[in-house]
């Protein structure tokens, strides 16, 4: 069983690919909570990828995989913007409670990012002193409801949130709304701050639960 096995079998949605400039090129479109990165990769080094992502601005967390245990390769890698850093073999069991630990650093990160006066992700800003949201440099209308599921995503990051739980945290026990009333809210939020709004890339589908903020 490979490790994308292992991972699709543990709940998670796997996209692999085998070479540094696929790996660069994927990484950079697309959002994902964690990325695994080997450091030995057909075409360059998963250490020339790191660097590269993190200089286009790729905050996503790195776990760095290398069968190399020297402390300069481990050092290296940090330094170059790696999260973390596992040397082969290692248990399965170790990889997941790794991922984890980053997803959970990752959240608490953007948790603590909604605590300062703005947040930015892509070309959308959000100053959350004023309530106002900015896409381009150009004022997005939003309403306190679209505001505040906006904000709650942002607060829980990289987390699939049920429809349920956006009902009882953005609306409240009390008001009573339906779970079709979450889907028409993020279909106006997607609208609004999405370049595509029917191939969205912040706030994601999460089939069989509700949705992920990826922003």
């Amino acid at each position: 069983m490979t490790m994308t096995d292992r991972l699709e079998l543990e709940g998670y949605e796997v996209e692999s690919v085998m070479d540094a400039n696929k790996a660069l090129q994927t990484a950079s479109t697309n959002s994902y909570d964690a990325i695994l990165l080997d450091v030995m990769l057909p075409g360059g080094t998963g250490f020339d990828v790191c660097r590269t992502l993190r200089q286009r601005g790729v905050q996503t967390p790195i776990l760095m995989l290398t069968a190399r245990g020297q402390v300069i390769d481990r050092v290296v890698g940090l330094k170059l913007g790696a999260d973390d850093y596992l040397v082969k073999p290692f248990e399965m069991a170790e990889l997941l409670a790794r991922i984890e630990a980053l997803q959970r650093r990752s959240a608490s990160t953007a948790a603590a990012a909604t605590t300062s006066e703005s947040y930015r992700f892509g070309d959308v800003t959000i100053d959350f002193r004023r309530a106002e949201v900015t896409k381009n440099g150009a004022p997005v209308e939003l309403s306190a409801r679209e505001f505040k599921l906006l904000r709650y995503f942002i607060e829980h990051r990289g987390a699939a949130l049920s429809r349920d739980e956006l009902l009882n945290e953005v609306w409240g026990y009390n008001a009573m709304p339906s779970t079709r009333t979450v889907d028409v809210h993020i279909a106006w939020l997607r609208q609004k701050i999405e370049d595509n709004p029917r191939h969205p890339q912040l706030i994601l589908t999460v089939h069989g639960l509700g949705y992920k903020f990826a922003g």
